[in-house]
């Protein structure tokens, strides 16, 4: 079973939450919590969002994402779980992806479920908020982007199309909670591994670290590629600290895929 984070999506422009060293290198991304009870602080996620939806919507999977879809191909990964919310892997044609934290591409109202695609939603922003569409901003992870107080407190919030309920994105937020299926999916298919393989991950959340746990109690080999330190690296039975697109088309080259 392979476990993929932020570091795999980096070499397509998709910033990571922290440097090798486990420490953030942004400000701390919106809280679950906030985002359902403080309509400043979804203002300024939404008025953050419309800046940075552009540079993940137009992102490419990378030779690594492409090397894991021939592994896969190969029958070498049953399925692989991501801590991301890109969609990359599916865009690079992996077939057997559970996106552990959700899709970034889709909202939902947590009133009444209306599903409505990113992309629309992208266009409706604009509309309400013309003055975003002239507006350039610094990236950060996961279609976040810095936007100043001013243009912020400006923001007209998207309401869901059906009912005028509130609309938030079908990820997981930090202080959220992964829904329990995901959870029992994944940890069915730990059982049945002989091996797990993170590909760019820190493993500091949480919701990944969970299943370093599970594979080590199960005596199940972990192995990491990652270029700063992990949670898990006192239960790894290998560690390439190196780059996720030079050591996984490395892989696939050495065994003739």
């Amino acid at each position: 079973m392979v476990l993929t984070g932020a570091g795999i999506s980096a070499a397509s422009g998709i910033p990571t939450y922290r440097d090798h060293g486990g420490r953030w290198q942004h400000n701390e991304p919106i809280q679950h919590g906030d985002f359902i009870r403080d309509p400043e602080k979804r203002r300024r996620y939404w008025a953050r969002s419309v800046a940075g939806w552009p540079a993940v919507a137009a992102a490419q999977p990378n030779g690594a994402h492409r090397a894991l879809v021939k592994l896969e191909r190969a029958g070498r990964i049953p399925l692989l779980v991501t801590q991301n919310v890109d969609r990359l892997h599916q865009r690079a044609g992996h077939q057997q992806v559970i996106d552990l934290h959700g899709r970034l591409d889709q909202a939902a109202c947590l009133k009444c479920g209306n599903a409505e695609s990113r992309d629309q939603l992208q266009l409706r922003l604009l509309e309400s908020n013309p003055y975003l569409e002239r507006f350039t901003a610094d990236l950060a992870p996961d279609g976040d982007a810095h936007v100043e107080d001013r243009l912020v407190e400006i923001l007209e919030e998207p309401a869901c199309l059906d009912c005028g309920g509130v609309l938030m994105p079908q990820v997981v937020f930090f202080g959220g909670t992964v829904p329990r299926a995901r959870v029992e999916a994944v940890s069915h298919a730990l059982a049945q591994a002989d091996a797990m393989l993170i590909v760019g991950s820190s493993l500091m959340v949480y919701s990944g670290y969970r299943f370093c746990k599970i594979a080590s109690q199960r005596s199940i080999p972990i192995v990491a590629i990652n270029q700063g330190q992990t949670r898990a690296d006192g239960m790894l039975a290998l560690k390439l600290k190196q780059d996720c697109q030079t050591s996984l088309e490395a892989l696939v080259n050495h065994l003739g895929l």
